[in-house]
């Protein structure tokens, strides 16, 4: 209990630290507003062409709901790359690593605490926009289902995030990294587009990759709670947890033995 009480305090410490600057973080949540109102244009527009209310059984009202919480995890997702990269450059590793803490579970900590604000903050201005627009939100009793989606997304950011920072270990600058990883959640996660509207065979191909289970099995889940969907995404993130933290923990003992300060 020891062990996880310390931990906890890193987590509230960092929750406390993001709310000290409350006109930075509404500042930052705000930019989901110009987002839905520019995809609620555009896909009014991709409905009206189509001459239906459904496209592949989602209805716009959905649709934007969908965008909502899918940039929702977007935004508030962990983004310690580049923290964790900085830490290695410059040395600073070394002297986090005589702290009587995990140095990996000091940043999933961190990071899931600034995760809740910012994520929480994102959905109160999403949320509002969206039901102005649009009506308001799907069945209350799927949320707890979405939120548990939520959290299994944001650990999985976290570790690959993680492995991106530990990859400064080798090659020091990771941004062509963060870079490529953006790109491929934004694409085959379902950020823009929901993949039920992707050919059949990027559908499949993403359904074998955990980067739709970051973005679009939570917000699936948001508009059209499941159980069978549920534990079919509950499952495939803790399929992808499980492989992506045992290759974590193990770039991270290997960059540990290999350590050698730079600076700082």
């Amino acid at each position: 209990m020891k062990h996880i009480g310390k931990y906890w305090a890193i987590f509230k410490t960092q929750i406390l630290n993001t709310l000290a600057y409350p006109a930075e973080l509404a500042w930052r949540s705000l930019s989901i507003i110009l987002f839905l109102w520019v995809f609620a244009n555009l896909w009014r527009v991709a409905y009206r062409a189509e001459g239906s209310g459904l496209l592949n059984g989602i209805a716009l009202k959905d649709m934007l709901w969908y965008l909502m919480l899918a940039e929702t995890i977007e935004l508030g997702k962990p983004r310690l790359a580049r923290v964790m990269a900085d830490a290695v450059k410059d040395g600073s590793v070394a002297y986090l690593l005589n702290k009587p803490y995990h140095f990996l579970l000091y940043h999933l900590s961190a990071g899931m605490g600034e995760s809740l604000i910012r994520g929480s903050m994102t959905a109160l201005f999403g949320g509002t926009i969206v039901w102005l627009m649009m009506g308001p939100p799907p069945d209350p009793r799927g949320w707890p289902l979405a939120a548990a989606g939520v959290l299994g997304a944001w650990l999985l950011h976290f570790c690959v995030n993680a492995l991106i920072g530990l990859a400064a270990f080798i090659s020091e600058e990771v941004a062509p990294y963060e870079w490529i990883y953006q790109k491929l959640v934004f694409i085959l996660g379902g950020l823009f587009i929901p993949l039920d509207l992707y050919p059949l065979w990027l559908q499949n191909l993403s359904h074998y990759l955990p980067f739709a289970y970051m973005l679009y099995g939570p917000a699936r889940l948001f508009i059209a709670p499941d159980i069978g969907l549920f534990l079919n995404v509950i499952g495939g993130q803790i399929f992808w947890l499980t492989t992506l933290g045992t290759l974590l923990f193990l770039s991270y003992n290997r960059g540990v033995r290999r350590l050698a300060i730079n600076g700082g």
